[in-house]
């Protein structure tokens, strides 16, 4: 028996070892992907699931598919997840009904002052519509909510909407609210936020207001979203190691059938993807289907060019700017001299100076000088530098910071138009004012300097295109222009999570705080979109964001060529009040849409799936995709011609009053100069809802492939201002 029993044992270890390997294989071979099958079937009888189920099984040969299905997405599309080989994965592809296969990959995420800055002021000083206001739900899509903050409390509030279908799945200790109405999980960690991000944009477009907030006394005044009488849906897509793509389609698949009003996400690749592969784009198409508005955000590229990584028209693209109010962070030197620097620096050293160390003078043996001034990672000898300022070249000694002994660190900053949040004192400088504080060091025996508490400064020049805000131009629609539209995303002040660190290293915990990003920008922008669709429910998305593109505001841009035109901010800068009454919009709906994906050389047979419309490719309804009926004018020339003629399209509804008459108005832009004829050039509109057509002819000569010619149109009935940009460009060096 003894000999039976081992020789089970060893029968049954050898078993388990030879299943183990089979399933090592098989994980080694397998990744997930996504497969996009476009809208749900209109069958009665049709399970998406069993579906699903079945091309596993079909494709794998395999019985169970326990393991392979990661989710199915079923309630406002039709696809799934799952864990397949190059070979399945190919046989897929080439399946009846489905659109795309694609690897899941990790996306990235990419304000006391901000609303007022803007016109939307406090309390009762603001028009608002607060009965459909309270009925409005924005799904915010990032890294779950922190559910006890201030932001999202529920007092004063009622049941939520009748038209919410949708759950309260936040995990373990997770309660929703009559604010925060639901929450959903796709990450296995729970709703609530960890890291603060997606707090912290909840609270941006749709927070309650809150009296005496700020950062250590930094910023202080009332925090508070642009729609604070509206509703809250939270979808956990993100964890510390990034977005992933099947999850975002679940979320998308959710928030649409759960009856959000709106969507705002922050969340990107570093460069955009063609449609059929990206799951935001995919989930915003079906969302604009359903009449929901997907804003997303431009991306922190920035200044590159062609790095803007939301392009589909059915996505209002944001970038970011400045505000009037800015953080600054003084350094006096030794000799007197005061040097401002940009940082968001709570920490107060009473004005006590202390030695400076440059950190090529504190390079260890392991690296030279020259890498040393950067403070790399172990350049520095700890004991030339432990209690004293660390001065460094670059950004990288708040890597190494603590573990060298430094008590504070200046750097020459390369975003000195942002101040950043650190976990010691801190100030970055402009290259000129870095340039002054090593030659002081370099002349001085033994230089000491201080570094300030950050004061807050108002009335700068504003807005500005931030640096790192991703620029255009659209490398998958050449012709529509991206980003739409630009919003604050500069040291922007609101509800973040005490599970969070406020920066890199950081010990300190805070339940509000600064941060910078087009992540800050875009829920400014659906903020926007919530206030408008408060006073017109029945407004699409496209009339929404036509309203918000063509009255904003011009703005300015930092640096050279593409990065300071029409590429980095789109239409202009956000105006919530004026977008309110715009007078008349551009319209579009899903065959506008269908039609500009058929003028992209999609074919019938794929936008049928994905439409789940009869659609057929025909001249009749395929359209250049630069006479889609967009609120901004783009075109690509080919680069071969030095004289070139293009002509736009458009249809304009009229929104504001009847017997009206609009007259065109052509402005000059950027670059060589355009001609631009406008047929007819003057507007008659007789009823509210009634459309009239037009054509822009735009020609010219020698486009410099540093800088896009462009124009504004401005239609005017002497009340309303409908201004649209025109943008003709060649292709840009950096475009590959």
């Amino acid at each position: 028996m003894a000999n039976l029993a081992a020789s089970t044992c060893l029968f049954s270890w050898l078993l388990v070892l030879l299943l183990s390997s089979v399933s090592a294989v098989i994980d080694e071979d397998t990744q997930v992907y996504i497969v996009y099958m476009g809208s749900l079937s209109s069958r009665a009888d049709y399970i998406p699931t069993s579906d699903h189920m079945s091309i596993l099984q079909q494709v794998t040969g395999e019985s169970s598919i326990e393991g392979r299905l990661v989710r199915s997405y079923k309630r406002s599309f039709n696809g799934f997840a799952a864990r397949l080989t190059e070979s399945e994965r190919t046989l897929i592809a080439e399946m009846e009904g489905v659109v795309s296969v694609f690897p899941n990959k990790m996306l990235q995420l990419h304000t006391t002052t901000s609303w007022d800055f803007m016109g939307v002021k406090e309390g009762k000083n603001t028009k608002r519509n607060l009965a459909i206001e309270s009925d409005t739900i924005i799904g915010v899509i990032d890294t779950g909510i922190w559910p006890e903050s201030k932001s999202f409390s529920d007092k004063g509030f009622g049941p939520p909407p009748k038209k919410w279908k949708g759950v309260c799945s936040g995990g373990k200790n997770f309660t929703c609210n009559n604010k925060l109405i639901g929450a959903r999980d796709y990450t296995s960690e729970g709703t609530r936020d960890t890291s603060g991000h997606g707090t912290h944009t909840a609270s941006t477009a749709a927070g309650n207001a809150v009296q005496d907030t700020s950062f250590f006394g930094i910023g202080n005044g009332t925090v508070r979203g642009g729609v604070p009488a509206s509703r809250i849906a939270a979808y956990k897509v993100c964890t510390d190691s990034g977005c992933s793509s099947e999850a975002l389609l679940s979320s998308f698949d959710d928030a649409i059938a759960d009856g959000v009003d709106l969507i705002t996400i922050s969340i990107g690749f570093q460069f955009p993807s063609i449609f059929e592969d990206d799951p935001i784009a995919i989930g915003a198409f079906h969302a604009m289907a359903k009449g929901i508005l997907t804003v997303s955000s431009a991306g922190n590229s920035g200044p590159k060019p062609t790095t803007v990584s939301h392009v589909a028209p059915w996505i209002f693209t944001v970038a970011a700017s400045t505000t009037n109010r800015g953080f600054i962070t003084k350094v006096v030197l030794g000799n007197g001299k005061t040097l401002a620097g940009r940082s968001v620096n709570a920490f107060d050293m009473k004005g006590k100076k202390y030695p400076l160390v440059y950190g090529k003078s504190a390079a260890s043996s392991a690296c030279d000088a020259k890498t040393a001034a950067l403070c790399a990672p172990a350049c520095l000898n700890k004991s030339r530098v432990k209690g004293k300022i660390l001065v460094c070249g670059g950004p990288s000694g708040y890597k190494i910071a603590k573990s060298v002994g430094a008590i504070a660190i200046i750097d020459k900053s390369p975003r000195p138009d942002v101040a950043f949040t650190h976990h010691l004192p801190a100030s970055g400088l402009k290259a000129k004012d870095f340039k002054s504080l090593v030659s002081y060091i370099e002349s001085q025996d033994s230089p000491q300097a201080a570094v300030l508490k950050t004061e807050t400064i108002f009335n700068r020049t504003s807005p500005v295109i931030a640096s790192f805000s991703s620029r255009g131009p659209n490398t998958i629609a050449v012709d529509i222009l991206k980003p739409d539209i630009t919003a604050p995303g500069v040291e922007i002040l609101a509800a973040f999570s005490p599970s969070g660190e406020p920066s890199e290293d950081d010990i300190r915990r805070v339940k509000y705080s600064v941060f910078s990003g087009t992540s800050m920008a875009c829920p400014h922008v659906a903020g926007v979109a919530a206030y408008v669709k408060t006073f017109y429910p029945k407004w699409s998305p496209s009339m929404i964001q036509s309203a918000i593109m063509t009255t904003a505001w011009p703005v300015k841009a930092r640096g050279r060529g593409i990065a300071s035109t029409e590429f980095a901010y789109g239409a202009g800068h956000v105006d919530p009040i004026a977008a309110l009454n715009p007078g008349l919009v551009y319209e579009l709906d899903k065959a506008d849409h269908i039609a500009f994906l058929c003028g992209m050389n999609y074919t019938s047979k794929t936008l049928k799936i994905i439409s789940g419309d009869t659609v057929k490719c025909s001249k009749k309804n395929k359209i250049l995709p630069r006479n889609l009926n967009y609120p901004s004018m783009s075109a690509k020339l080919s680069g071969t011609d030095s004289t070139f003629t293009v002509t736009f399209n458009r249809t304009l509804t009229n929104v504001g009053t009847p017997n009206s008459t609009y007259k065109s108005k052509v402005v000059a832009g950027h670059g060589s100069k355009l001609s631009v004829k406008v047929t007819p050039s003057v507007l008659y509109f007789k009823k509210v809802n009634e459309k009239q057509s037009f054509s822009v002819t735009v020609t010219g000569r020698d486009v410099d492939s540093e800088v896009p010619s462009s124009a504004n149109l401005i239609w005017s009935d002497g009340t309303h201002n409908v201004r649209s940009p025109i943008v003709v460009y060649i292709t840009v060096v950096d475009e590959a």
